[in-house]
């Protein structure tokens, strides 16, 4: 076996030259790029954008908000217990807010 099949074998974190980069801060030549997005480096996109061969899919997301949510499970999902005030609480911001109070609480 050649050094640099040896080299190959073993992760990139054990070798000297990865040392050598966490001791002094030099760079170490197999993690270095033009700041380009390559084949291991993915392209970040913002929330709700699509492209690429998975753009068909669906970038709504359910929140949960979608169904009838009674103010004693409002009230528990905010982290509170269930009593009187809590519970009339939350009934008031179901009524007020609708599907809104819940994806506050729940996102």
């Amino acid at each position: 076996m050649t050094d640099r099949e040896r080299a190959v074998a073993r992760p990139l974190e054990e070798t000297p030259e990865a040392a050598a980069a966490a001791e002094d801060e030099t760079t170490v030549p197999q993690l270095m790029t033009d700041g380009e997005p390559g084949p291991e480096t993915p392209t970040l996109i913002s929330p709700g954008e699509t492209r690429g061969p998975r753009s068909d899919l669906r970038t709504d997301r359910r929140t949960g908000a979608e169904q009838q949510w009674e103010p004693e499970d409002l009230a528990v999902a905010r982290g509170h217990d269930p009593t009187p005030d809590n519970v009339e609480r939350a009934r008031r911001d179901l009524e007020q807010n609708g599907p809104a109070a819940i994806e506050k609480t729940v996102p």
